[in-house]
């Protein structure tokens, strides 16, 4: 079973969190999302519609400084950033990543050694005040519920 990708234009950052509250209903216990992309590209924005879209009630900020911060949702979410972390430190990934909750990694390049197989990746493309493009691997198993819920928030955009 390979994985798949999909692609997708997000015009604005309100849109980038509507696509990420609308990806939340496509997730599930134990998954790991992981972020790839440039200073600006968006990943705290979609992290933050993400974390609505699981039922987070509390603002979500960059935990860049903290490496991680969990709230509490429909399903717990875990949301690391590595951007400061030193490749191949281990933080006590497994606790996270065995837990029932979803885990969302922000430059995961750091800890690729610890991140699974079956890990869906987002890498977002774009700076500035211009469109992002969002490539998103999944198994293919998991397509056609992400495919639903990406072409659910497209009617949105």
């Amino acid at each position: 079973m390979g994985d798949e990708a999909v692609t997708r234009t997000i015009p604005t950052p309100e849109a980038m969190r509507a696509f990420g509250r609308k990806l939340a209903a496509a997730l599930r216990p134990g998954d790991v999302l992981l972020l790839y992309g440039d200073l600006g590209a968006g990943k705290t924005t979609f992290v933050q519609g993400l974390a609505a879209g699981l039922g987070v009630a509390e603002p979500v900020r960059s935990p860049t400084f903290v490496l991680i911060q969990s709230y509490r949702g429909v399903l717990p979410l875990h949301h690391m950033d590595l951007y400061r972390l030193p490749p191949g430190e281990d933080l006590g990934f497994d606790e996270y990543l065995s837990g029932d909750g979803v885990v969302v990694v922000e430059w995961p390049e750091a800890g690729e050694a610890f991140w699974p197989p079956e890990a869906l990746r987002l890498r977002l493309e774009g700076a500035g005040d211009g469109p992002r493009r969002v490539h998103l691997q999944a198994p293919a198993d998991r397509l056609p519920a992400i495919r639903e819920a990406i072409d659910d928030a497209d009617a949105g955009l």
